[in-house]
């Protein structure tokens, strides 16, 4: 038996470090019987999903980043100068509703990345389960990013830009930069808003995937099920 699920695990993956795995799955057989090809997609898609739903969770409310400090959206960088002149002339209260209203813009799009992610772990197969558990800290993470990352920006884009309508993004944007470009001999300065709060509403999402990701890896409390429990107790070995 432990021939043959060996055996199934080299065909299945011929890199040498993959067999490291395999290694794994056969040492946890002498106490609890040997962890599946099946239970090792399971586990890790359940600990994908978990991760996933906690995620577009987190962020699909208020607050959801302007509350949390590592994916709040701050004031475009490229703007830099709009802000800092305007706060040195008394315009503090609109940089900060620019800034409140581009975090209400990507938290209302984010719940749009369920349906997407959703897919992405149906489509897993056995060697990017393998591939993914004998991996990083955030080689799941990177996995979505690589198979989601554009589809995500296209289906974040129209969503924000009826957000930053909704709550008044565009309005607030356009009266800062109607009030800086009164101030005599300034460059003139008007990044792309939807772009900018899209790319950063995305990343958010992943940063926080990233840190859920971590914590299963890393703490055994994270796993809240058996299927967890057998097979990123493999990582414990």
């Amino acid at each position: 038996m432990k021939f043959l699920l060996v055996l199934m695990l080299l065909v299945s993956c011929t890199s040498a470090e993959l067999a490291q795995v395999a290694g794994a799955v056969l040492q946890s057989s002498a106490t609890q019987g040997a962890v599946t090809k099946n239970e090792m997609g399971l586990g890790l898609k359940e600990a994908l999903s978990n991760g996933l739903i906690a995620a577009v969770t987190n962020t699909n409310k208020k607050n959801g980043y302007l509350g949390n400090q590592l994916i709040r959206i701050a004031f475009p960088k490229e703007a830099k100068i709009v802000a800092d002149t305007l706060n040195a002339v008394g315009g503090s209260a609109l940089i900060s509703k620019v800034t409140t209203s581009l975090n209400r813009a990507a938290e209302h799009a984010s719940i749009k990345a369920k349906p997407i992610f959703a897919s992405a772990i149906s489509q897993l197969t056995f060697m990017d389960v393998v591939k993914i558990l004998n991996g990083n800290s955030n080689e799941a993470t990177q996995y979505l990013q690589r198979v989601t990352g554009s589809q995500l920006i296209s289906a974040f884009s129209p969503d924000i830009t009826r957000s930053l309508k909704a709550v008044h993004a565009t309005k607030y944007w356009g009266d800062v930069m109607g009030q800086y470009n009164q101030i005599p001999f300034v460059k003139k300065v008007n990044p792309n808003l939807t772009s900018y709060v899209t790319n950063q509403a995305v990343n958010g999402l992943f940063k926080e995937i990233a840190k859920t990701e971590k914590s299963i890896r890393e703490n055994p409390v994270e796993r809240t099920s058996q299927l967890l429990k057998r097979v990123f107790g493999l990582l414990d070995k």
